[in-house]
């Protein structure tokens, strides 16, 4: 039976580690908003929506060590990680933000602020969204691997 490696570890804390990332995420986000004062735009919005709930969903799991929340949470962070993708590519492409402009409040296709030439808040958030989604679909398949091979050990 293997014991130490990436597969049994992430079989172990893929849900601990998707928590992490959803309350640093989160977190994040209510300091862009709340302390740099940067108010949110509505796709910025929908994607809090999507990603603020995961939060709760995933610390319970994580403490119960509930996997059958994946199917619950997998499709929120999908969900909200199409919108920060379209959040991201409309900052990148100006003809995107005549599609669907942004009529009140803070334009959609204004960037805050700029890291490395690339890096804006629908990235970062794109990005938690995607770990958040490997996270629980890789983790979840190593959980199944890792119990197959331990029930097979045990056969033997």
């Amino acid at each position: 039976m293997q014991t130490s490696g990436f597969k049994p570890f992430l079989a172990t804390y893929y849900l601990f580690l998707a928590w992490i990332i959803a309350i640093l995420a989160t977190g994040g986000s209510l300091y862009l908003s709340d302390v740099l004062k940067f108010e949110p735009c509505k796709l910025c919005w929908f994607q809090r929506i999507f990603m603020y709930p995961q939060v709760i969903l995933l610390g319970i799991a994580a403490y119960r060590s509930d996997r059958r929340i994946v199917s619950y949470a997998m499709p929120l962070s999908i969900i909200g990680g199409l919108i920060a993708l379209y959040h991201y590519a409309e900052e990148r492409i100006p003809a995107l933000a005549r599609v669907t402009p942004c009529t009140t409040g803070v334009p959609c296709n204004q960037s805050y602020f700029e890291l490395l030439g690339f890096i804006t808040i629908p990235f970062m958030a794109l990005v938690a969204f995607l770990i958040i989604t490997l996270l629980l679909w890789r983790g979840g398949r190593a959980y199944d691997e890792v119990t197959d091979q331990e029930l097979e050990y045990d056969e033997e």
